[in-house]
């Protein structure tokens, strides 16, 4: 019986429905690829062609499209697919001391180093030494992309210790902003766990913000835990430990990836007042 059951084709065969398209490219059929990624079964995957659901290079193939998996960008509902032969991604849980590179020239360890050797891997955006928790390590140059380049966001959670117990005017001007060096912050969200304890989610990715951010409002940070990237959050995961990421936790990524132009509508629809609505732990 052929895998999954859907056209009762093998390899060397078409699939119902499979004409011009698919003579005039190379490759494996999408819905087979789609199939083995685990977006689903051969059946669900053919619907998602049928339905429009998938790109490819932008554009909405017909059902039994062959594609190469190295060079061509496959979507589903607008989010990319990690469907590239050899992509890993981890998780790491970055332990103080340890910097945000691949490697680095005064011999201190690196996150990279956290990880297997082999495929060669990058840090997805920094953690500065001193700060600790999570950060994702991978070869993935799509991923890489959507949550690094400035015209996305993707919502990061720390928790924060600071000097001193911040008043209301404090925390109210995280919410709404604070002006850097480098021009105005976007504003935060922002909850008090404890008299000195700050939970933080910031979409912007510029060097040490959250620490400048306290600075200008006078309270310098004592200790700073990333605990959250967009929807993937490990409270299990040790220091200076990593797994690698799930399918479902690669696509939840990707599509925490908003345009620039709507997060802010998203954070004021998810919660209004400017706060966290976690609840703080314990």
């Amino acid at each position: 019986m052929s895998e999954g059951g859907a056209g009762g084709n093998d390899d060397d065969g078409q699939d119902a429905g499979e004409g011009a398209d698919a003579i005039l490219h190379s490759g494996e059929r999408l819905q087979k690829v789609l199939a083995r990624t685990g977006v689903g079964s051969r059946r669900v995957c053919e619907d998602l062609i049928v339905d429009g659901r998938v790109t490819v290079n932008g554009e909405v193939p017909v059902l039994g499209r062959r594609v190469d998996t190295a060079i061509d960008v496959i979507e589903l509902d607008g989010v990319p697919l990690p469907v590239r032969p050899g992509l890993v991604h981890y998780l790491v849980n970055k332990p103080a001391g340890v910097v945000s590179t691949a490697e680095d020239t005064h011999g201190r360890p690196t996150v990279v180093g956290l990880v297997p050797a082999e495929p060669r891997v990058y840090p997805v955006g920094r953690l500065d030494m001193d700060s600790e928790g999570l950060i994702i390590v991978t070869n993935d140059g799509e991923l890489t992309h959507r949550l690094t380049h400035p015209s996305y966001g993707v919502p990061k959670e720390y928790l924060v210790q600071v000097e001193g117990e911040p008043a209301p005017g404090a925390i109210r001007s995280l919410r709404e902003g604070v002006d850097l060096e480098d021009g105005p912050t976007a504003p935060a969200r922002v909850a008090v766990v404890a008299p000195s304890l700050l939970r933080m989610v910031i979409h912007e990715g510029r060097n040490r913000q959250v620490r400048r951010m306290c600075d200008t409002v006078g309270h310098p940070v004592v200790r700073l835990v990333r605990t959250r990237i967009g929807p993937l959050a490990d409270p299990s995961l040790t220091p200076g430990s990593y797994r690698p990421l799930t399918f479902d936790e690669v696509r939840g990524l990707a599509a925490a990836a908003l345009p620039a132009d709507d997060i802010e509508d998203a954070d004021r629809r998810a919660d209004p007042d400017g706060a966290d609505p976690v609840p703080p732990p314990g």
